[in-house]
C-alpha cells in the first residue's frame, strides 16, 4: 500500500475485470449500498476518445454518511465512499481517499471512530479485491 496525491492505492495481483468484481463482492456481502458506478474508460470511448479502463464505485451505508452530514453538510460533497479501480500499463491499482481526512477539513471531528470504521473498511475491500484470484 502507498500513498499517492491524497489516494491510499494498492496493486492488485488479478486483472482489472477480477479486481472489479472481487471489490463488488466485498461491498455486497457487507450489505453495503452500491450508488453508483461510473466507468470512465467506457464514457471515453463513447466519447471518441482513448482512456483505459478506470471505474469509480461508489458505496456506504447512509447511517454512517448521515451522521457526518448532520454535523458538517459540506462533507455530503465526499460521500458516499468510492473507490477507484484502474489499469496503469500492466498494473491495476485500486485506490482511494482516506476518509480520516475528512475530520480535518469539515466539521465531523466528533466522529472520529467511524471515520476509522471507514478507513478500515476500505483497506479491507483494498486489500481483499488485490488479492482476488487472477483473471
Amino acid at each position: 500500500m502507498m500513498m499517492f496525491m491524497s489516494l491510499v492505492v494498492t496493486r492488485s495481483s488479478s486483472g482489472y475485470g477480477g479486481t472489479v468484481s472481487a471489490l463488488l463482492d466485498g461491498i455486497v456481502r457487507r450489505e453495503l449500498t452500491v450508488f453508483a458506478r461510473i466507468d470512465h474508460g467506457a464514457g471515453a470511448r463513447e466519447a471518441g476518445l482513448e482512456l483505459g479502463d478506470e471505474e469509480v464505485v461508489l458505496f456506504g451505508n447512509p447511517q454512517a454518511g448521515t451522521l457526518l452530514m448532520q454535523d458538517d453538510r459540506t462533507v455530503g460533497i465526499e460521500l458516499p465512499l468510492r473507490m477507484l479501480v484502474w489499469r496503469d500499463g500492466d498494473e491495476v491499482l485500486i485506490g482511494y481517499r482516506d476518509p480520516r481526512e475528512l475530520a480535518r477539513e469539515y466539521g465531523v471531528g466528533a466522529h472520529e471512530a467511524t471515520l476509522e470504521q471507514m478507513a478500515g473498511l476500505l483497506a479491507q475491500l483494498a486489500a481483499e479485491a488485490a488479492a482476488a484470484a487472477v483473471d
